[in-house]
């Protein structure tokens, strides 16, 4: 991975308390995966930045190889790695996700 990707990445991350590498953008979603993660932060209330893979081939390599998993989305909240979609649906269905952004003090509502 070439250091300007890695920079770009880590850039993106730091800039953003609460990023979202997905495919599509967080109003036109591209996969249902993708689309999942967004309906949990949004049903939280969660502010988000995203970043659209599909846009930019060497972003979709790259996010690859910086977290060292190999799917997309990837959740990173206070520059800290969460995980894909499986695992962001199971934080949040046991409550896991809201007590990180808790920790994290991420603006959030308590799910319903």
């Amino acid at each position: 991975m070439s250091d300007d990707i890695h920079g770009r990445i880590q850039a993106q991350i730091d800039e953003a308390p609460v990023m979202l590498f997905m495919k599509g953008t967080a109003m036109f979603p591209q996969c249902g995966f993708s689309a999942r993660v967004v309906q949990i932060l949004s049903h939280l209330h969660v502010p988000f930045r995203t970043a659209n893979v599909l846009e930019d081939a060497e972003l979709r390599e790259g996010i690859k190889q910086f977290s060292n998993w190999p799917t997309i989305p990837q959740l990173y909240v206070k520059g800290e790695f969460v995980g894909g979609c499986d695992i962001v649906t199971e934080m949040f269905q046991s409550g896991e996700l809201e007590q990180l952004l808790k920790e994290k003090d991420i603006p959030h509502q308590a799910a319903a």
